[in-house]
């Protein structure tokens, strides 16, 4: 008998499952308000130069519009739209506030902000923008914010991985809930912009180890035939998180009280945290069978199964788990995820469509101030497309199963980016539309890679891998923003890009096998009997020469187990 078996009959998706999915999940409420935040605590407000001369400007205004007063100060931007945010006028042309307006300004001299700018505080009270003036020669280091924030995700990811499978998935979840609430609280009392950088950075390593120990925890405790409907309903706390995102941001429109709005309740989840029970799969796998039985018999008793925790006993475990007590207990490595067959094609499959998602997501979702509308109402709308979209992947995965709702999800998103190709700029809502469209297929292939990546992995390593596909993601999230600069070679470049990697990488997902309805795979040997082209052609050959048959599977998991002994400590 396997876990999955022993789950059921501790009552399957019982009490004490309803209790820990929910402690694990609510967190995920502030997890969107960690990867989205940029939008908004770094927003840009409508600026332009401080003025040398306010006095004349107060006394101008009491007769005509600020805004036509200040035609006096500022020239116009290159397009005429509107007024420079980065030069102003070396002395006032008065003549410019006169009734026909006519004047050629081209040939007045103008100066940089000498004196720093005015920031307009309607939509934004303060920023790091405006705290810090990242705005003309500075703008870049606006996107470097949240460079260095997916940096941190990525060496979180990383870092968290690996010493998940060594320390456990409980432990790192613990701490990395603790680093956040109080590092990313410290990002709202940086005085300097490199401090706010460091701080940034550590809240993303410690995003990173909540969200790959949140999806580990959830899918070793989840029953085979519940881990569908669980794990999509569960990624509805990420869409309403950015729904709250939207709210919290308009009621504060302050960066610093934000800041700490959306990172102190870790302290709280760092709390509650620690009644969430280990992973008995991985206990057991580090030969930690003890601790597994009091962990059982506790969720036994909690499930109202105590007939089941008295008959639970360290024999009876290694009768019913013998195989997965009987597997090497060595630490893997990184490179254990490219050393067999089955392996090597589900790392590449899934690194391909964890970068294609995750350039294809933050391409669209980390600059929403480019639609012209309102930024939180932009947010709202983002936010609530993740409900049909995730309700359609739940039908889908259930269905049609994972390897098909990957694909689909992947070709859709990429079908919406094209389609913005040929709309008209000017026509706004239908870009927007469409936009909002591909985020939603770009969400949905997100709620199934997260899924899907949990039950292809194998317990001994699905940390390590989790943290390999998760540096994918991270290195697509960093790429994203840079590849939007290459519509000044074409504004469509970026769209052909990002709609490009998601249908190659919907190639790559359907090399991918089905989980459906199948058990978690808990040490590499279960991969290659499962899913290895060799197996499969062993198990047709066993129909008709079933002693060919026991001689291949044989050979192949002597390899497998060689593997499992083998393998260096690189991560």
């Amino acid at each position: 008998m396997g876990f999955s078996e022993l789950l059921d009959e501790m009552g399957g998706f019982g009490r004490y499952q309803w209790l820990h999915v929910t402690l694990i999940s609510f967190p995920g409420l502030l997890m969107a308000s960690q990867n989205l935040l940029n939008n908004f605590v770094s927003g840009t407000p409508d600026h332009h130069c401080r003025l040398s001369t306010n006095h004349s400007l107060w006394n101008l205004t009491r007769h005509m519009d600020r805004r036509d007063a200040l035609k006096a100060f500022i020239p116009p931007d290159p397009s005429g739209t509107r007024l420079d945010r980065c030069s102003r006028y070396v002395t006032p042309q008065w003549q410019l506030l006169s009734a026909n307006g006519s004047v050629n300004t081209s040939h007045l001299e103008t100066e940089s902000c000498v004196d720093g700018w005015t920031f307009d505080s309607s939509e934004f009270i303060a920023t790091t923008v405006s705290e810090w003036d990242l705005v003309c020669s500075l703008r870049p280091l606006k996107q470097m914010i949240q460079t260095v924030y997916m940096g941190g995700l990525l060496a979180g990811a990383v870092v968290y991985g690996g010493l998940s499978d060594r320390w456990g998935r409980r432990s790192i979840l613990i701490w990395s809930y603790l680093q956040l609430g109080v590092l990313g609280s410290c990002c709202a009392l940086s005085q300097s912009f490199w401090v706010y950088c460091v701080f940034r950075f550590l809240s993303g390593m410690a995003v990173s180890g909540i969200i790959l120990n949140t999806v580990s925890l959830k899918v070793e405790w989840i029953p085979t035939k519940t881990r569908t409907l669980v794990g999509t309903l569960t990624s509805f706390y990420f869409t309403f998180g950015q729904l709250l995102l939207a709210g919290l941001a308009y009621w504060l429109r302050d960066w610093r009280k934000l800041h700490l709005v959306v990172c102190l309740p870790h302290i709280v989840s760092f709390a509650c945290s620690w009644w969430l029970a280990e992973s008995p799969r991985w206990l057991i796998l580090k030969g930690r069978s003890r601790d597994a039985l009091k962990t059982l018999h506790r969720v036994a008793r909690i499930n109202g199964k105590p007939e089941v925790a008295d008959k639970l006993t360290p024999e009876v475990l290694r009768s019913h788990m013998s195989k997965e007590l009987e597997s090497d207990r060595k630490m893997l490595s990184a490179y254990d995820l490219f050393r067999t067959a089955g392996m090597r094609r589900i790392s590449v499959g899934l690194v391909a469509v964890w970068f294609s998602t995750s350039f294809a997501y933050y391409g669209l979702v980390l600059d929403l101030q480019k639609f012209g509308v309102s930024i939180y109402v932009m947010q709202l709308i983002f936010g609530a497309v993740d409900f049909p979209s995730k309700f359609v992947a739940l039908a889908m995965l259930s269905f049609l199963g994972r390897r098909v709702t990957q694909v689909l999800c992947l070709l859709m998103s990429a079908l919406f980016i094209f389609a913005n190709i040929f709309v008209p700029a000017n026509l706004q809502a239908i870009r927007t539309t469409l936009a909002c469209l591909g985020k939603a297929f770009t969400s949905a292939s997100f709620t199934t890679v997260y899924l899907y990546t949990g039950e292809l992995y194998p317990t001994v390593v699905r940390q390590t891998g989790m943290g390999l596909v998760s540096t994918m993601a991270r290195v697509g999230s960093m790429a994203a923003p840079a590849v939007l600069i290459l519509d000044e070679v074409l504004p469509a470049l970026p769209s052909v890009v990002y709609g490009g990697a998601a249908v190659l990488a919907s190639g790559f997902a359907c090399l991918l096998p089905e989980t459906l309805n199948v058990p978690l795979p808990d040490t590499v040997r279960d991969v290659e009997e499962k899913w290895s082209g060799r197996s499969l052609a062993a198990q047709k050959r066993k129909k008709t020469d079933p002693s060919s048959e026991d001689e291949q599977v044989g050979l192949s998991l002597k390899q497998v187990k060689e593997v499992e002994g083998g393998g260096l400590n690189a991560l």
